[in-house]
C-alpha cells in the first residue's frame, strides 16, 4: 500500500500525520517506509533527528541521477535509511530538492518515482509526505500512490482550500493515475469543546465529502514529540493523541 498525505495548504499536519501513521504501522509489525518529498525535510528530521545531518544520500541525489548526472544511476533502494525504530525506514529529503524541481519538471520526470518504487524490496506500508503545493514532487507522489489522505485543519481557510485540492486530485486521477483513490479527509487539531470545528465538520459531511471518523486532537504534546524526534507511539503510547493515531491507522487498514 502506497499512501500519499497531501494538502496544498501549509500547517495542517501532513508530516506529523504521515510519520505517526508510519510509526504505528511499524509498531504493529508492518515493514514501513516513509518517503519525504518536501525540501523542508520535516518528516526526515522527525524520524531521524540529528542523524539527518550525517546522511550522504538523500532523495535529492536520486533525482540528480534521474537527470543523468551519473553514468550509472543507483536504484531508489540504495537511498533508504534505517531509523532507530524497528521496521521503519525513511527516504530522506534535503533542501536541494527545491533547486532540482524546475529541471525535473521541464524534462517530464513525474513517473520516475513510481518506477523506482516498483523496484524496491517489498514494504507492507509506504507513506509519502509532500510539499504544501501541487508541484512536481506532489504530482510524482500522486502518480506513484494507491491512495490519498487529506489532512484538514478546522478553519474556514482550510475549508476553502479543500475544494480546489479535491478538483486537482480528480484531474490528476483522470490524466495520470486512474487507480488513485481518495481515502478520506483527516480532521486535525480538533477541539471537541469548540463549536466552530463541529459546525465545519458537519457542513462538509452534509456536502458528501469523505470525512473520516477518527479525529486528531490539538495537543502541546505533539510539539514535544517533534522536539525529541519521537513519534507519539514511542514518546507516550498511552496519551490520548497516540490512541487517536492508532484509531486512524486501524480505520484506514479496514
Amino acid at each position: 500500500m502506497r499512501r500519499v498525505v497531501f494538502n496544498q495548504k501549509g500547517g495542517v499536519g501532513k508530516s506529523t500525520i504521515a510519520c505517526n501513521l508510519a510509526a504505528v504501522a511499524a509498531a504493529r509489525g508492518r515493514r514501513s517506509l516513509m518517503i519525504d518529498l518536501d525540501a523542508q525535510a520535516n518528516a526526515s528530521r522527525y524520524l531521524l533527528g540529528n542523524a539527518l545531518d550525517q546522511q550522504q544520500k538523500t532523495l535529492a541525489h536520486f533525482f540528480d541521477d534521474i537527470l543523468g548526472y551519473r553514468l550509472f544511476p543507483e536504484e531508489l533502494g540504495s537511498y533508504v535509511v534505517a531509523t532507530r525504530f524497528p521496521g521503519l525506514d525513511v527516504l530522506p529529503a534535503d533542501p536541494r530538492l527545491e533547486e532540482l524541481q524546475t529541471k525535473l519538471e521541464s524534462r517530464y520526470k513525474m513517473y520516475k518515482l513510481r518506477e523506482g518504487l516498483e523496484k524496491l524490496p517489498a514494504y507492507d506500508e509506504i507513506f509519502i509526505d509532500t510539499p504544501p503545493a501541487l508541484n512536481f514532487y506532489t504530482r510524482s507522489a500522486l502518480i506513484a500512490a494507491d491512495t490519498c489522505l487529506i489532512p484538514f485543519d478546522c478553519d474556514d481557510f482550510s475549508r476553502r482550500a479543500l475544494y480546489a485540492l479535491l478538483d486537482n486530485v480528480r484531474e490528476l486521477q483522470g490524466d495520470h493515475n486512474r487507480s488513485l483513490r481518495v481515502e478520506g479527509i483527516v480532521v486535525n487539531h480538533y477541539q471537541a469543546r469548540a463549536s466552530l470545528p463541529l459546525r465545519l465538520v458537519e457542513a462538509l459531511r452534509g456536502e458528501g465529502l469523505p470525512i473520516l471518523d477518527a479525529f486528531l486532537s490539538a495537543s502541546i504534546r505533539i510539539r514535544e514529540s517533534h522536539h525529541q524526534a519521537l513519534p507519539m507511539i514511542y514518546l507516550d503510547p498511552k496519551h490520548k493523541l497516540s490512541r487517536e493515531f492508532e484509531a486512524l491507522y486501524d480505520l484506514l487498514a479496514q
